[in-house]
């Protein structure tokens, strides 16, 4: 619902929390605007023939989702919301692009890359079935690239059915179908402290809570997971998790932690929601923690991060009972997969394409993670076939500093910040792909003079 006022029959149970969500729904759409006064506890208790203790606890998660603000005296207000903006983070503000940009995550530009779309578009000029590229019938459209999604979730470690397998434009819009599947506004969702901006951003647009659990070196910790979905008195209804070298800590997750995670997100009736952008780019990498929980689990995987940017194609795997649902979900935001884009894919996994380009990226960027470890140090965490390290910067250097000052040297890094969603060590991600490895190589350099100390 997305209207306002309520009425007693947009009331279910628990009523606390089906009111927050009401509110939210209508703040999202704009049936409650930024400046807007509330009801008081007393009226809108009479109005829905709830108790004023019902109203209150709403107002309080409202208030802590930031969507409210109570003011002695005066009444609740709905907040401004912050402005949005197409500028990424790691860019705003900046007034040109600097030479080197190790802010954005991107795949190296592979000369086998390069010469595979020129063969693709060359054959698909020549032979491509026109029926596929002219095809408006979402189903019909799955129908024909099940096969190579089934395929590419094989290497990832998934052995799916089809009846769980959904094709869309990439691993954002396939996290957003999960997302809007299972969650409703006002819902929470755990993640590990530092994690993707993307869900940051699509919890912000679907009034979602996103809540820190506390890792240690291998990962979440799932006794940490259970007692947060405990504390949060049924608030709490996924975990949102990126094991595999793609969340800004680039570690690989172990598969006795992965089990671990599975069971504790089992006990506590949360819902799996595993991002894995990088899919089988990580070698002998362990089986996706939903290969664990398939029947509460969501999964999905692409082929952007992997093989190449423009390869927008993705994979998302969900529970059996909620492939009607998320289909649903994902005709309105994206109608079906572009065909043209799952021809050149079909045409890269089915010729060995894929596999030689997923080899000979692992080779490039094993040699430029030993670089970046070696100029930047220990404070410089990833693994050896991730796109990016992680730079802890000592406590007393705040990021803005450190980063205008890396723009002083031509190069640009992402704020940690940008991916906490709880208070953090001051940290940059530093990608590795773009450009050439002798420009990497002075991009980093130029990093290690900024911090002396490393």
């Amino acid at each position: 619902m997305s209207h306002w006022p309520l009425t007693p029959d947009d009331i279910s149970r628990p009523a606390y929390r089906s009111l927050a969500q009401a509110i939210a729904a209508a703040i999202s759409a704009g049936s409650l605007r930024a400046g807007d006064r509330l009801p008081t506890h007393r009226k809108l208790a009479w109005d829905l023939d709830v108790s004023v203790q019902t109203v209150s606890r709403a107002y309080e998660e409202l208030i802590r989702a930031d969507l409210v603000a109570g003011e002695v005296g005066r009444g609740t207000f709905v907040n401004s919301l912050p402005p949005e903006t197409l500028e990424t983070p790691w860019h705003s503000g900046m007034a040109r692009l600097p030479r080197h940009d190790l802010s954005l995550l991107t795949p190296v530009a592979l000369p086998r890359a390069k010469q595979a779309w020129i063969e693709s578009l060359h054959r698909l000029a020549d032979h491509a079935d026109h029926s596929a590229l002219h095809e408006l019938r979402p189903e019909l459209t799955a129908a024909r690239y099940l096969d190579i999604a089934t395929d590419w979730l094989a290497r990832c470690g998934l052995v799916v059915g089809g009846r769980r397998v959904l094709i869309t434009n990439g691993v954002t819009p396939a996290m957003f179908v999960a997302l809007s599947s299972v969650l409703t506004a006002g819902d929470m969702i755990a993640a590990e402290p530092l994690t993707t901006h993307t869900l940051i951003q699509a919890a912000r647009h679907l009034n979602l809570q996103v809540q820190g659990i506390e890792c240690d070196a291998r990962g979440m910790i799932p006794e940490a997971l259970k007692d947060a979905a405990e504390t949060s008195a049924g608030q709490m209804k996924a975990v949102f998790l990126m094991p595999s070298g793609a969340a800004p800590n680039p570690q690989i997750m172990d598969k006795e932690r992965r089990e671990a995670l599975a069971e504790a997100a089992l006990e506590a009736g949360l819902i799996l929601l595993e991002s894995d952008p990088l899919g089988p780019l990580p070698a002998r990498r362990p089986p996706p923690v939903a290969s664990f929980a398939p029947r509460q689990a969501f999964y999905f995987t692409g082929l952007t991060k992997c093989l190449a940017p423009g390869l927008r194609l993705g994979f998302l795997v969900m529970p059996e009972g909620l492939f009607e649902h998320a289909t649903n979900r994902h005709l309105s935001i994206s109608w079906m997969a572009t065909p043209l884009i799952a021809e050149i894919a079909r045409d890269w996994i089915d010729n060995g394409k894929a596999d030689k380009i997923l080899a000979d990226h692992r080779v490039e960027l094993a040699a430029r993670n030993r670089l970046a470890q070696s100029i930047l140090g220990p404070r410089c965490q990833g693994g050896l076939h991730t796109l990016h390290r992680w730079l802890s910067l000592p406590p007393d250097m705040d990021e803005d500093s450190f980063m205008a000052r890396a723009l002083e040297q031509d190069v640009a890094v992402a704020a940690g910040s940008g991916f906490a969603v709880s208070d953090q060590s001051p940290a940059v991600r530093v990608s590795l792909g773009a450009g050439s490895r002798r420009d990497l190589e002075r991009a980093l350099r130029a990093l290690a003079e900024v911090v002396p100390e490393f």
